[in-house]
């Protein structure tokens, strides 16, 4: 049984527009290269048909992985957000209380994270360490450099 994951729309079109890449377009392509490989001859020795069929494997255990990813995603109602606390699509602003440097992240679903647009997975460190948090409290959260402590300033969706 899978855990449920949460997703914004734009996040879960991405995730099914990637399965329907694979399921239409490389798993078709996989399946002639492995035709053509087959169509050389002795299978025992053929390089090429191995790989194909290795690839074949990774690319069917890859696609079934995605279709249980978005089995079990959910949309997150940001209208219907609390913003009293932290949580997944929570815009967190924090200050660094060491260097007393601010900095706003987006709390995301793994598959969203994207450093340059400031959205952190909820699974990485910070963002498991920021959830749950209200304005005010200060979250200690151990870091590869060591254990670091984020006021939160503010919340918002």
């Amino acid at each position: 049984m899978s855990q449920l994951s949460y997703y914004t729309e734009e996040g879960l079109q991405k995730l099914k527009d990637e399965l329907h890449q694979l399921e239409s377009i490389e798993r078709p392509s996989i399946s002639r290269q492995i035709a053509e490989a087959r169509d050389k001859g002795d299978l025992s020795e053929n390089a090429e048909y191995d790989a194909a069929k290795e690839a074949q494997g990774l690319l069917e255990a890859k696609i079934a992985k995605l279709k249980d990813v978005v089995a079990n995603a959910r949309i997150v109602d940001e209208s219907q957000m609390d913003t009293s606390k932290a949580y997944i699509l929570s815009t967190v602003k924090i200050r660094n209380l060491a260097n007393r440097m601010e900095l706003s992240y987006t709390l995301v679903a793994e598959n969203e994270a994207d450093l340059k647009a400031k959205k952190i997975s909820v699974e990485s460190p910070i963002g498991k360490g920021l959830l749950g948090k209200a304005v005010g409290d200060v979250a200690e959260i151990d870091i590869p450099s060591g254990l670091a402590k984020f006021e939160i300033l503010e919340i918002t969706r």
